[in-house]
């Protein structure tokens, strides 16, 4: 698959953005999914493998994202939608059900599904700055 923002990066087309907007609403569904699974149980014992599901599928959205794009900036796109949809499953429903409760698993959720894309673009943004300075280093020393 080749990058829609190799021709020209600051640029996207109808194809790449209704590719991103994907990208942010498979984000928001990873959140809803990962709330209403966490209180899963196997048995008397918490199974809690939507904190797991939700690193994996994050982050798979976030390089989606980034290799759709080309920038570092809109890569995190997914994780605002995950974050929306987080923030709305804090909100009681109609009966004043609740989906998120006090526990530590919600914050294991939010933790496992966040830092492993942050890591992601971190490295990459790291990645692409350090080349570039070390690039105008490189040849301001010739």
């Amino acid at each position: 698959m080749t990058s829609v923002a190799a021709a020209n990066p600051g640029h996207l087309d109808v194809r790449g953005r209704i590719t991103l907007a994907l990208l942010v609403f498979d984000g928001f569904l990873c959140a809803i999914l990962s709330v209403l699974f966490l209180p899963l149980y196997l048995g008397a014992t918490p199974f809690p493998i939507s904190i797991l599901a939700a690193a994996v599928v994050n982050l798979a959205l976030v390089i989606a994202a980034r290799s759709t794009t080309g920038r570092v900036g809109t890569g995190a796109l997914p994780l605002a939608g995950w974050g929306f949809g987080f923030l709305l499953c804090m909100f009681g429903g109609p009966g004043g059900d609740a989906l998120l409760l006090v526990s530590v698993w919600t914050l294991l959720l939010v933790v496992g599904a966040v830092i492993p894309a942050l890591a992601y673009l971190w490295k990459v943004s790291a990645k692409a700055a350090g080349g570039s300075v070390s690039t105008t280093v490189g040849a301001g020393s010739r």
